[in-house]
């Protein structure tokens, strides 16, 4: 049922993430001492929430350009690529790199 060699590949990329997440542990570890040992245990709980809310930002920028290339690309050029297949009689998947490049640009000029 399962190839050998795909398992086998697989326990390679598992022991190769082990090991780098044992090297960002490493350095997360010695980020952490550094703090403790300059700024004592306050600084590490600034650092911990500074942390925390660049990667929010970071979450909200990322969501907010999915749902852009959403609505401004994705279902658009769909929509178009079926209305000229529908009522010029082209084939969708001809129309539809078209569209998709013509909301790109829009995409792009919209910001």
């Amino acid at each position: 049922m399962f190839n050998p060699e795909l398992i086998a590949q697989a326990k390679e990329f598992a022991d190769k993430a082990a090991v780098k997440a044992g090297e960002y542990n490493g350095i997360l570890g010695e980020a952490r001492h550094w703090i403790v040992q300059h700024f004592g245990e306050n600084g590490l709980l600034a650092a911990y929430i500074a942390g925390g809310v660049l990667l929010l930002v970071l979450l909200s920028r990322l969501a907010r350009v999915s749902f852009n290339a959403l609505k401004y690309l994705v279902v658009p050029s769909v929509v178009l690529a079926g209305l000229a297949s529908y009522f010029m009689g082209l084939n969708f998947a001809v129309t539809l790199p078209v569209t998709v490049t013509i909301c790109s640009l829009i995409l792009l000029f919209k910001g």
